[in-house]
C-alpha cells in the first residue's frame, strides 16, 4: 500500500521540510501577508502552505518543481484533512459533497511528483491531496482549465532557458465579498506566479483565473442555493497579469518576484507605463520576455 494523505499522521507530518527559498540558487522566500492575519505555515514533501484558519483556506502556497527529476506516478486521488489543524478550521468533505465542486489543488499534483527516487516522488504527490491544498472549482473549466492546469506544463517545455527548475506560488483570491456557499466563501479567482532563473537572474510571471465577468448575480444565486445543488459557476478566463495586481489583490507581499516581473509596461497615456492584464486564449500568448 503506498502513502496516503487520509492516513498520515501529524508526528510523520512534522518530518517534512516544506518548500525550499534557495532551490533557485537565488533566495525566494516563502511569501507572507502584508495585514496581520492570523495565518499557520504548514509543510510538505516539495511545498508549503500559509493556511488562513479564519477563511478555512491557503493564503499561499509555494512549491518548488524540478523539471528534470520528474516522474510518473499513478494518482492517489486520496485526500485527507491535516491532522496538524482541528478538522472546523478546514475545508473538508462537506462542502464538496454532491455538487459540481471539485477540491481544486492550488499545488499541482503533477508537479509536484520528483525525486531522486520513485518513492519519494509518490510521497510528494499523495501530499498534495491535503484538503489544506485545495479550493473548490467548478468541475466545467471549460478552455480556462487546459490554460490554467498547462502552465506549469509550457513553462517546463521551455526548460533550456529557465534550467529546468521552477518555483509556484500560488493560491485562491481571498476576498471578502465571495459568496457564501456551506459555512465557507467560495472564491471566484485563482492566482499563480512562477519564477525561474532566466539569463543568471530571477524572472517571474503572475496569472490570475477569473470567472467572475461571466456570472451574473453569482453571489445571491450562491446564497440561494440550496445543500446538495451545484453552484451556478461559469466558465474561467486566464489573464496573464502584473505581479504587482496580484499582491494587490491578495493582500500577499510578491515584491521581489513583481521586481523581476516579465509582463513588459504598455503606457496608458504619455509618461505613465503601467502594465496591463493579458487574456490568454493559448499559452503561446504568455510573455516570456521583458
Amino acid at each position: 500500500m503506498g502513502p496516503s494523505s487520509a492516513s498520515a499522521t501529524a508526528a510523520e507530518l512534522e518530518g517534512r521540510a516544506g518548500y525550499d527559498p534557495s532551490f533557485l540558487g537565488v533566495p525566494v522566500p516563502m511569501p507572507t501577508l502584508a495585514s496581520p492575519v492570523p495565518t499557520v505555515e504548514l509543510r510538505y514533501l516539495h511545498y508549503s502552505v500559509l493556511f488562513r484558519p479564519d477563511r478555512r483556506f491557503a493564503a499561499v502556497t509555494a512549491l518548488a518543481m524540478d523539471g528534470a527529476r520528474l516522474l510518473q506516478v499513478d494518482r492517489t486521488d486520496d485526500w485527507g484533512l491535516d491532522p496538524r489543524l482541528a478538522a472546523e478550521l478546514q475545508a473538508g468533505p462537506p462542502v464538496y459533497a454532491h455538487n459540481d465542486l471539485d477540491r481544486g489543488h492550488l499545488v499541482m499534483r503533477a508537479s509536484s511528483t520528483w525525486g531522486e527516487t520513485e518513492e519519494e516522488a509518490r510521497q510528494a504527490e499523495a501530499d498534495t491531496f491535503f484538503f489544506t491544498n485545495a479550493a473548490p472549482q467548478n468541475k466545467l473549466f471549460n478552455q480556462g482549465r487546459q490554460l490554467w492546469l498547462g502552465l506549469e506544463d509550457y513553462l517546463q517545455d521551455h526548460a533550456d532557458a529557465f534550467d529546468r527548475k521552477l518555483v509556484v506560488l500560488a493560491g485562491p483570491v481571498l476576498d471578502p465579498a465571495d459568496p457564501h456557499y456551506r459555512g465557507i466563501q467560495v472564491p471566484l479567482r485563482f492566482w499563480k506566479v512562477v519564477a525561474f532563473v532566466q539569463g543568471g537572474a530571477l524572472a517571474a510571471t503572475g496569472y490570475v483565473l477569473d470567472q467572475t465577468p461571466l456570472v451574473d448575480d453569482l453571489g445571491e444565486a450562491m446564497r440561494a442555493t440550496a445543500p446538495g445543488e451545484a453552484p451556478p459557476l461559469g466558465p474561467y478566463r486566464t489573464f496573464q497579469v502584473p505581479i504587482a495586481d496580484i499582491a494587490a489583490l491578495t493582500g500577499v507581499a510578491l515584491d521581489q518576484v513583481a521586481a523581476a516581473d516579465l509582463l513588459p509596461p504598455v503606457e496608458a497615456a504619455p509618461g505613465q507605463p503601467v502594465r496591463a492584464w493579458v487574456e490568454l486564449q493559448t499559452l503561446e500568448d504568455v510573455v516570456l520576455r521583458a
